[in-house]
């Protein structure tokens, strides 16, 4: 992951501003894409009494894995690009929800949200600046932390099935 931010933000750098923001956000959907439809994949395939389970006391279950990624791909784009949650989101509740069906729903929704609204964001909304986790950064940077917060979770969700005798469908 480290060199890919690196990658992107090399590229950002050396090419002329509006092609290397656009090129560096239609990059950054891309692989949101891959991981997204990995997660999407791996919650249909994990069976719904294993939703409740999770390795240990005090850690997250499989549920709230999925819903915490939902939850983080709407709170990203609300609280630093300035792009609304969607009427009859519920951010405070999305993480105790346990059924597998309205889980995936969550889940499906958050990531259509990511697609509809990030490939409209220009070169000017792209390197304003936003707050995140206390730093000013450019907004394409919220992006990378978008796609990274995936990446993170789509591991933790991969040990989660094979622990449980699941093998991910993508590398069966």
């Amino acid at each position: 992951m480290k060199q890919l931010a690196a990658a992107l933000l090399l590229t950002a750098f050396l090419l002329p501003d509006a092609y290397a923001q656009g090129d560096v956000r239609d990059e950054l959907m891309r692989h949101f894409g891959m991981s997204s439809q990995k997660m999407e994949r791996l919650a249909e395939a994990m069976p719904a009494d294993l939703y409740e389970w999770a390795p240990a006391e005090g850690l997250m279950s499989v549920a709230k894995v999925y819903a915490h990624i939902a939850r983080y791909n709407y709170m990203y784009l609300e609280d630093n690009l300035g792009i609304p949650v969607p009427d009859g989101v519920d951010l405070s509740s999305m993480e105790s929800e346990t059924d597998k069906e309205v889980v995936r729903s969550m889940l499906t929704a958050s990531i259509a949200h990511v697609r509809e609204h990030v490939p409209g964001l220009d070169g000017e909304a792209l390197e304003s600046v936003s707050n995140l986790y206390g730093r000013d950064v450019p907004a394409w940077a919220v992006l990378t932390q978008l796609v990274a917060h995936m990446n993170e979770h789509v591991g933790q969700a991969v040990a989660y099935a094979r622990f449980n005798g699941i093998v991910p469908p993508w590398s069966s």
